[in-house]
């Protein structure tokens, strides 16, 4: 992999990813569910993401990330800015490499994500829960610490890493007419792009998005990345905008890009915990919130569905709130 942000990481990138990987992290199952088919008019199929050790998609990337750097760069460590699960994740695969890991995450992350981060010995920095502060903070850490910086999404090593859950998800289907996932700042919809643009070019690429936080949807329909600064959805881990490698990959991949509101997500949240029988958080729900409200859409069709993540506070469920 070449040691710059701006290099557009490639299939084989993908391919290498997977093998460094495969060690480390788990082949996730797909699940189905007879009611939800039957609601939806749709062949749905989950990944679930949110199975893995540290309970979401992004120890994919993160692994990538960690095991790619070479003996005296990892002497030093890792650092990086996250609301929470490339946080967990980052801090997993640098336990397993015994390495340190310096992470700044947003004084309002949920409490779980925070707690999983410390157990695997991650170090956090609370910054205040805007974008603009999270850099700032992130910059005086790494300038102390020294460690090697892991974007959430911004990087090829991890981009490349989370190309690896569609080659996963084609390889355990017979076929998808689309794929969806949620979007942030676009790591996991950049890896699907550059796993399917290769592997299975005919299927369209979905992202799916709180109306709250909705600056990669509005970016799509303007042709440039618009950011926002503090957007505030139930979504908490779609709460960060766009950058130029992840633009990159959505520009010129994504087929469209759907969105939620916040009652709807929390409507298929639950939908999802009762027929598939399996814990996630809001983000990964608005995927299916997106299909049940454009059910023309998907009618007829066998629909890839990404469960990104399962770092759930259970005692601020969202319907209890």
């Amino acid at each position: 992999m070449k040691d710059t942000a701006m290099y557009i990481p490639t299939y084989e990138d993908m391919l290498a990813a997977h093998q460094r990987i495969a060690p480390h992290i788990h082949r996730t199952p797909v699940r189905q569910s007879a009611y939800l088919n039957e609601l939806t008019g749709a062949q749905l199929f989950f990944k679930c993401e949110n199975f893995q050790e540290p309970g979401a998609f992004k120890v994919r990337g993160a692994t990538n990330a960690v095991f790619g750097l070479d003996a005296a760069q990892a002497a030093k460590g890792v650092a990086t800015h996250s609301s929470g699960n490339h946080a967990s994740c980052l801090s997993y695969a640098a336990m397993l490499r015994s390495i340190p890991c310096n992470v700044v995450m947003p004084r309002t992350a949920p409490q779980a994500k925070k707690d999983t981060v410390r157990r695997y010995g991650g170090k956090i920095t609370e910054c205040e829960p805007s974008t603009t502060s999270r850099e700032e903070t992130f910059a005086r850490v790494q300038a102390e610490t020294g460690g090697d910086f892991v974007h959430p999404y911004n990087d090829p090593r991890v981009i490349a890493g989370q190309g690896t859950c569609a080659k996963e998800f084609v390889e355990q289907t017979d076929g998808l007419d689309c794929v969806l996932a949620p979007i942030g700042g676009g790591g996991m919809i950049s890896g699907t792009c550059l796993t399917l643009s290769t592997l299975a070019p005919e299927t369209r690429i979905i992202a799916a998005e709180p109306e709250q936080a909705d600056d990669a949807y509005r970016s799509f329909k303007a042709g440039y990345i618009i950011a926002d600064d503090a957007p505030k959805t139930i979504a908490d881990g779609l709460l960060v905008p766009l950058k130029d490698l992840t633009w990159h990959f959505v520009s010129n991949h994504v087929s469209d890009i759907l969105t939620a509101s916040d009652p709807e997500i929390i409507d298929a949240m639950k939908l999802i915990w009762k027929h598939l029988r399996v814990v996630m958080e809001p983000s990964s729900a608005v995927p299916l919130a997106t299909i049940l409200k454009n059910p023309e859409t998907f009618r007829g069709k066998r629909v890839g569905i990404v469960l990104t993540g399962g770092n759930v506070d259970l005692d601020r469920l969202p319907w209890t709130i």
